[in-house]
């Protein structure tokens, strides 16, 4: 499988990475370790977690995941033939169970953010991290769906040179080899490689945000930011929770499926625009002859400021299908199908 490089870091990654959020809540550990042993097979190299997995985070199943990954045995045989990246959590609703501190009072200060690695490391059983992410900010902005900008006061509060600090401490003492960002605007992304310069720290390498068909938010402006400043993108969501392959079509709600169990936390995927666009697009995907869900995802491969592809499955069939579209790659006129249905259906789903 094709490897980009992660940054201006000596790390590569494949263009395909292998998400996680679903183990411990729609997957059991032995279900996740199949996926990872097939992802491996494949050629995958890479491998994306977080504290707070899996989605949507719950007291009882907070940390699973990690833990999931741990007794994984490929954890202590082959660790240095994968890159494993996991993410810090920020403030939010979660926060009375989130490691269950004071220190949770001040979210993202050097204690928080190194504490929070730590505790990762041990569940991950691993001496290292090969990517740290922020996972969201910690201010008022846009982000997990919001568009339209308001400014909040009072501002934050720990600072971005800070939390830098706590990084650069991290890759010291070799617990971390490189660092990233999630869910972060354009401003953001300016005072992290602002800090990171005038702290001495290495540059953060990619940006963790959502990217498919339904939400092209990213080319407004971190697209250039991703290119310019090798901040790469990561995409996740990039089938938007599985609406784009379809199969919620006309009201169908698939038993077992993330949007069917969990539909009333994520219903910017489930409105009548979006069902719309999604239609245009299956239409083209059966043209084309590609499955909907591979149209998606082989889109999201080759964008230029596309690091990597972060696919999330809850079988074995849904990965084969998810991996197979790191192999397709869309004409022109597909391409510009994508475009005359992009103009008709911007951003459906921010």
């Amino acid at each position: 499988m094709q490897q980009n490089q992660l940054g201006n870091s000596q790390i590569k990654v494949s263009k395909i990475c292998l998400g996680t959020m679903t183990w411990g809540e729609q997957n059991t550990q032995e279900e996740a370790h199949e996926q990872l042993d097939m992802a491996l097979e494949y050629g995958v190299n890479f491998i994306d977690t977080a504290e707070m997995y899996p989605v949507p985070g719950r007291k009882e199943t907070y940390t699973k995941t990690e833990q999931y990954i741990g007794t994984w045995d490929k954890m202590q045989t082959k660790r240095d033939q994968f890159v494993l990246a996991s993410k810090v959590a920020g403030p939010g609703s979660m926060d009375s169970y989130i490691r269950e501190s004071e220190i949770r009072k001040t979210p993202f200060s050097k204690s928080d953010i190194k504490t929070a690695c730590e505790a990762s490391l041990k569940r991950l059983k691993t001496d290292y991290l090969d990517l740290y992410q922020i996972h969201w900010p910690a201010r008022v902005t846009n982000f997990f769906g919001r568009l339209n900008y308001e400014h909040f006061t009072p501002e934050i509060e720990v600072s971005f040179r800070e939390r830098v600090e706590a990084i650069g401490e991290l890759i010291k003492e070799g617990k971390i080899r490189t660092w990233g960002l999630s869910n972060e605007t354009p401003w953001g992304v300016m005072q992290y490689l602002n800090a990171a310069k005038e702290c001495g720290v290495d540059a953060p390498v990619s940006i963790q945000n959502p990217y498919s068909l339904l939400n092209r938010s990213f080319e407004v402006g971190l697209s250039e930011m991703a290119i310019r400043e090798k901040v790469g993108l990561l995409a996740y969501s990039p089938l938007a929770f599985g609406a784009l392959s379809g199969k919620y079509l006309g009201g169908a709600k698939p038993e077992g499926a993330r949007l069917t169990i969990f539909g009333e936390y994520f219903t910017r995927y489930s409105s009548e625009h979006a069902a719309n666009a999604i239609r245009e697009y299956a239409t083209l995907a059966n043209d084309v002859g590609l499955t909907p869900a591979t149209l998606a995802q082989a889109f999201v491969n080759d964008r230029e400021f596309t690091t990597s592809n972060i696919i999330g499955a809850t079988n074995l069939e849904q990965l084969r299908e998810n991996l197979a579209s790191s192999e397709i790659t869309l004409d022109t006129e597909t391409l510009q199908r994508i475009e005359d249905i992009h103009k008709i259906f911007t951003i459906p789903c921010p």
